[in-house]
């Protein structure tokens, strides 16, 4: 099945909201209070460099999104593409619209000129990451993350 990709239209909110919160469940955290509001105003507003685009099956029922924004990149001296969220319901995943998405994401960057697209997971995410394998293997960087 090929996946029909798309920017999410009004009426998506309620199953964006469903997916994401099944993102949140699968990392083992809890969305922050009003969270929801704030990533689908920053999805709505097109001054805020921030999109999502999601996918939907045959039968048009949304299956995953992806977020990703621009970032500074210092160690190429320029603009990169930050892939900040991937998810597809588990009950599809292998049907292609994971590779689907970031297959978006790196035409986006193409399109704009960028040198690339950098994205996170956790190690325990080995279905993502046996697909992340199939573009680049994965660098030795250690991520840390420290509450302020």
């Amino acid at each position: 099945m090929k996946p029909v990709l798309r920017p999410p239209a009004d009426g998506d909110r309620a199953r964006w909201e469903e997916l994401f919160g099944a993102y949140f469940t699968f990392y083992e955290m809890e969305p922050p209070k009003g969270g929801f509001d704030v990533v689908w105003a920053w999805i709505q507003d097109d001054e805020n460099p921030f999109w999502c685009t999601v996918a939907e099956d045959t039968a048009g029922k949304i299956i995953g999104f992806v977020h990703y924004q621009l970032w500074h990149n210092s160690l190429s001296a320029g603009m990169s593409v930050y892939m900040a969220d991937l998810f597809v319901h588990p009950d599809v995943r292998g049907g292609g619209a994971g590779r689907a998405l970031i297959d978006h994401v790196l035409a986006f960057a193409r399109g704009r000129g960028l040198p690339s697209v950098d994205w996170l997971t956790q190690d325990f995410n080995y279905p993502g990451r046996r697909l992340y394998d199939t573009y680049q293997k994965k660098t030795d960087f250690v991520f840390y993350s420290v509450p302020a």
